[in-house]
């Protein structure tokens, strides 16, 4: 399905509130003049609030699951609007909250 690509600048957040950012922008391909992000770099979360039975176990990072179908970059599949993610160690999602609205991909 078509959608938005996500860039660097794109607000991430795991289900909990934690901001989440790319370990490994992708140069090769620009939006708005920012770099986008591929699937294979997994996110970095901060500052996750979760608590389970009492003890901190707050999301650290997050991997992308899905990606776009039919543009890559370098091999990789570019991550899109409606891309899913899973977060580590608890297995909750990441919302994706805004990103750039010109450039389409499927």
């Amino acid at each position: 399905m078509p959608g938005f690509l996500v860039h660097i600048a794109a607000t991430l957040l795991c289900a909990h509130g934690g901001q989440a950012q790319p370990t490994a922008p992708n140069p090769r391909v620009l939006v708005t003049g920012l770099p986008t992000v591929t699937i294979a770099a997994p996110h970095v979360v901060a500052g996750c609030p979760m608590v389970t039975a009492g003890a901190p176990t707050p999301c650290v990072t997050a991997q992308w699951m899905t990606g776009a179908t039919r543009v890559t970059s370098n091999g990789q599949p570019l991550v899109l609007l409606d891309s899913q993610a899973v977060c580590v160690p608890n297995g909750t999602p990441v919302v994706i909250v805004s990103t750039q609205t010109r450039v389409i991909a499927q």
